[in-house]
């Protein structure tokens, strides 16, 4: 009893699931996203072998619409089933059984998959299609929660509101450019979940972001950071004058502590983004 948007950035090969539900922690169920290969949401009575089964069957190089012929084949409950499936080619497929409860259905085309169940109408997914189709310049997670908060806006789950999941990959996005998981946001249990998610999602592209630009510190964002290093006691003294190797470890420590890590930038230059965020974190003068 859910409704959900599984998508593809055909500029990036990014690929994700937003979902929300009247149901506990729905993000536990019903997204699975691989860099790489695919993305694939399961839900109505929800059968959850259908995340790894379908992932493993696209990295096999099966298409969606063959995928969903073998999960329509193989499970005898199949008809109160619901799924999506988007592809890292961009090929998609969703399927809605005869037996989910009413409204439900769904809507597939490139790049990606919506569907629904116990939804207030159709105009649920006309919604999140047109939000969608707008939304072609945003990174992916966010045109995936702007499609997902549509549906809502436009009636969602017709039982009201409890749990909103995101979860995006994309090649080289996770933490330290490590692995290809990037965005993996819940909220299990929440008055409003998609605004949850939204403030949730605020907070990794601070935290998790990486620098647009940089620039050199100035003279004075220099002395004002030195302050700062010196009485959070990330450093006893430093030098005036030009950045130099003590004020980088100690900047170093503090981005660390503050985790801003991924928005570092080191010889003396700023994120502006980061710099913003520690001026208004510690805003008395040093």
């Amino acid at each position: 009893m859910t409704f959900s948007v599984v998508g593809r950035d055909p500029r990036t090969g990014d690929l994700g699931v937003a979902v929300a539900s009247k149901f506990l922690a729905v993000g536990a169920l019903v997204p699975f996203v691989r860099g790489g290969v695919g993305a694939v949401a399961t839900q109505s009575y929800v059968n959850p072998n259908f995340g790894p089964d379908g992932l493993n069957l696209l990295a096999q190089g099966l298409d969606p619409q063959a995928i969903a012929t073998r999960f329509r084949e193989g499970d005898t409950e199949i008809e109160q089933r619901q799924f999506g499936l988007v592809g890292a080619n961009g090929q998609s497929a969703t399927f809605t059984g005869t037996d989910c409860h009413r409204w439900a259905g769904g809507w597939a085309g490139p790049n990606v998959a919506i569907q629904g169940n116990v939804l207030a109408g159709p105009e649920v997914v006309q919604a999140m299609r047109a939000a969608w189709e707008a939304g072609s310049e945003r990174p992916l997670p966010h045109r995936l929660l702007a499609t997902l908060r549509a549906g809502e806006d436009a009636g969602g789950d017709r039982r009201g509101r409890q749990s909103a999941a995101l979860v995006c990959a994309g090649p080289g996005r996770g933490y330290g450019g490590l692995t290809d998981d990037w965005v993996n946001l819940r909220a299990d249990d929440h008055p409003d979940p998609c605004g949850e998610l939204a403030r949730l999602l605020d907070l990794h592209d601070l935290l998790f972001g990486r620098p647009q630009q940089t620039r050199p510190l100035t003279g004075d964002e220099l002395k004002w950071l030195r302050g700062l290093l010196i009485r959070q006691d990330y450093a006893t003294s430093l030098p005036a004058g030009p950045w130099d190797p003590d004020t980088e470890a100690a900047a170093w420590a503090l981005y660390g502590t503050e985790n801003l890590e991924e928005r570092w930038a080191a010889g003396g230059e700023i994120d502006p983004v980061a710099l913003a965020y520690l001026q208004e974190r510690y805003p008395e003068p040093f």
